[in-house]
């Protein structure tokens, strides 16, 4: 009985005798053993092939740091600065993440936030403060930079 336990499950042969003294007969047990690990490492390489597809984008993050105001009561540049990424098809919360600092007019506050945002690791940093740029100037040299400068239309003409 011992020696039928390990004929039948080591060695894939069955009790029969015909099938031990065929070669062929093994091979093709052998060829379907094989054809089974290859279709398993296809499919496998599919369902990977899948799963790296299906990875969501990568949202880019923008540091804005502004002067004045708080997060209850933005500022008319934050309205405009917002207003111009929706121009561009950005939607806030989508496909794009806008992080927010505010000094509420104490400017010494403009460094420590800066800093913040560069250790969130932001996209690109914005702002239409002067002390804040260059704060983020000394805070950074891999993250890209821009100056807003605020434009009154009645002085356009």
């Amino acid at each position: 009985m011992n020696g039928l336990f390990r004929i039948r499950f080591f060695d894939s042969q069955s009790d029969n005798r015909k099938s031990k003294t065929c070669a062929e007969l093994r091979r093709s047990i052998q060829n379907r053993n094989l054809a089974g690990i290859v279709a398993l490492v296809v499919a496998f390489a599919m369902c990977g092939a899948m799963a790296q597809a299906q990875q969501p984008k990568k949202v880019p993050r923008i540091g804005y740091v502004s002067g004045a105001g708080d997060s209850s009561t933005p500022t008319r540049g934050i309205d405009t600065f917002r207003q111009g990424l929706r121009d561009l098809g950005y939607i806030e919360g989508k496909n794009i993440v806008v992080e927010y600092r505010y000094a509420e007019g104490k400017l010494d506050m403009l460094p420590g936030l800066v800093a913040e945002l560069v250790q969130l690791k932001v996209d690109v940093l914005v702002s239409p403060v002067t002390t804040a740029i260059r704060a983020a100037k000394q805070a950074t040299k891999t993250i890209p930079i821009v100056m807003v400068i605020p434009v009154i239309r009645s002085r356009l003409g």
